[in-house]
């Protein structure tokens, strides 16, 4: 068996407990699409039922996918996540390519983009909206604004707070992980039963599907509706990535994901049907979405039928929580990629290093917050990642045909946990997968060949890496 390089995880201290585990899934996964997506995804199916069918198949999905990852978890319990499964399955060229990608967009992208969001709902609760310079300008065939001012300022901030708090000990950012996904949750909990025992205009009669509406709208519309459900379900994959820092992995690493995985779907699906029960349908059509920009989100209007006047600066609150949240989640997990190329000897030495007085890696942290820096004042942050959300979906499909692989080439190899319902759910999964690849493939095409691009730049930077060790193995890893 090929351990691919983790000696490494040696030097990282296994301070992540169970519940800061599932808390890393949960905080990780719920960011702010469960407080906003329903009014896209009703606006193309146009029935309350095919909303909730979308977001319960799309959460079955994540599932299927966390019940995959959980198998590869158990058995590479290592720093690195995806990118391990992908060098132990099919070598280091689609692992060096997908931790690119990480690094390069994907999670800078997401922390920049939370952080943004951070700034942005805290400005519907305090007065930070001064403009202190502007420019207009074109990219990716749209007329931009750049803008600098308070927001910009405050998610600035924001990251090198928590990205400073992630160069403590990996206990203290775990810590802060639970408590803020134990904040949002209460969150979410408030406004649920708020709206199912106190709401005033709440009724079961407001699931009702709407009156001229067809009982089916088909295959396509429903398709465009499950995937905007499944963007806001993205980020139960990150937990893995710093499976070097579980305690007991072989066991917690995959309780994490499904339990985590679990509570998400069960969150998402309770949260969507209360927002039908407190609203008409027509209520939730014209709440916060392209099509209507003033108006205040779903899950505002849902908490003023209960809290009136104060709806709305509770639902901000709730925003700030939780983006907090995913942002820690994401700047704990993500840096493990890097680090784990860097002791395989395929990406810049020093994201290697570990702080001896914390045990974490400090310089990978730092630059993955100065790059998310950069790009969440640069004003294409939301472009990138559309490209990138693309791309990933290609790993997804391939980390998860990682379990084929591996089960043939590790036959004799324990495994603590086996996919439920195998090879039935992974290849469901897979399947699924590239049918949203495909999709977005005909349906955006700048994106895909921007996100496709993305990838290839990568090329020329794995040769080099692969030269400069002049041949030799990865020695990454020859101690569990």
């Amino acid at each position: 068996m090929n351990q691919s390089a983790r000696d490494n995880d040696s030097q990282l201290h296994r301070g992540l407990t169970l519940a800061p585990t599932i808390s890393l899934v949960v905080g990780a996964v719920i960011g702010t699409g469960v407080f906003l997506k329903a009014t896209v995804m009703a606006q193309t199916v146009g029935s309350p039922s095919l909303v909730l069918w979308a977001w319960g198949l799309a959460g079955l999905l994540s599932m299927a996918g966390a019940l995959t990852y959980a198998e590869l978890g158990a058995l590479l319990p290592h720093a690195g996540g995806e990118y391990v499964y992908l060098l132990e399955a099919y070598g280091e060229g689609p692992a060096f390519l997908f931790g690119w990608m990480r690094f390069v967009m994907g999670s800078a992208g997401s922390i920049a983009s939370l952080a943004v969001g951070f700034a942005t709902f805290l400005a519907a609760i305090l007065p930070i909206n001064h403009v202190w310079a502007e420019y207009p300008y074109h990219a990716f065939g749209q007329s931009l604004v750049w803008r600098f001012g308070t927001q910009q300022a405050l998610a600035l901030g924001v990251i090198i707070l928590l990205s400073a708090l992630n160069c403590g000990r990996v206990v203290l950012g775990g810590q802060v992980q639970l408590w803020l996904t134990i904040l949002k949750a209460a969150g979410i909990a408030i406004l649920v039963g708020g709206i199912l025992f106190f709401s005033k205009a709440g009724g079961l009669a407001n699931l009702a599907r709407p009156a001229g509406v067809r009982p089916w709208s088909g295959f396509a519309a429903f398709g465009t509706a499950m995937l905007a459900a499944l963007w806001a379900y993205e980020g139960w994959n990150q937990m893995p990535m710093c499976a070097g820092e579980v305690q007991n992995p072989s066991r917690n690493v995959p309780r994490g994901l499904i339990i985590g995985t679990g509570l998400v779907v069960v969150i998402y699906c309770v949260a969507n049907f209360s927002y039908f029960y407190a609203l008409p349908f027509s209520e939730v059509l014209t709440s916060n979405s392209t099509t209507y920009r003033d108006a205040l989100p779903v899950a505002a209007k849902a908490a003023t039928t209960f809290l009136a006047r104060y709806g709305a600066p509770f639902i901000s609150l709730v925003f700030v929580m939780s983006t907090l949240g995913a942002l820690n989640g994401t700047i704990l997990s993500s840096a493990r990629v890097p680090y784990a190329m860097a002791r395989d000897k395929l990406f810049f030495a020093p994201f290697g290093r570990v702080s001896g007085a914390t045990h974490v890696p400090v310089f990978s942290i730092v630059l993955q917050a100065i790059w998310a820096s950069l790009l969440a004042v640069s004003g294409t942050y939301d472009q990138l990642t559309d490209c990138v959300v693309f791309a990933s979906w290609i790993f997804y499909a391939l980390v998860t045909t990682s379990v084929f692989a591996l089960r043939r080439k590790m036959p004799g190899v324990e495994r603590p946990y086996k996919t439920l319902a195998y090879p039935f759910l992974p290849l469901v999964f897979v399947l699924v997968a590239c049918w949203l690849v495909w999709n977005t493939i005909h349906t955006r095409p700048l994106e895909s060949t921007v996100g496709l691009g993305l990838i290839a730049t990568g090329l020329p930077l794995y040769f080099y890496f692969r030269k400069s060790r002049g041949g030799t193995k990865s020695t990454a890893g020859a101690n569990q």
